[in-house]
């Protein structure tokens, strides 16, 4: 599912609602998660799961097509663990 389909399966939801408040409100949200995990929040969504921000640490990597050493810079990355509900009807329990 995208972004737009999420909004229209809302807005079809939800009669009483515009389209255009609909879109406000999942482009909001969104935002905030990303803002949040962009201070180093971590952002729980009960029975859904959590997204964190993880760091990596600075490595020397490996070019694969020359085979070349490279330093690799540490960096953070997003990272998501499911929530129990969420991996128990991905499961079929």
């Amino acid at each position: 599912m995208i972004r737009s389909e999420l909004i229209q399966k809302i807005a079809d939801e939800n009669p009483h609602l515009y389209q255009r408040d609909v879109e406000r409100i999942v482009n909001t949200v969104f935002e905030e998660v990303t803002e949040a995990m962009a201070r180093g929040d971590r952002v729980e969504l009960r029975g859904f799961g959590a997204f964190s921000v993880k760091k990596r640490d600075a490595r020397i990597g490996r070019n694969p097509r020359t085979g070349e050493t490279v330093h690799v810079e540490e960096k953070h990355v997003p990272f998501f663990k499911t929530g129990k509900l969420l991996r128990d009807r991905l499961n079929g329990k």
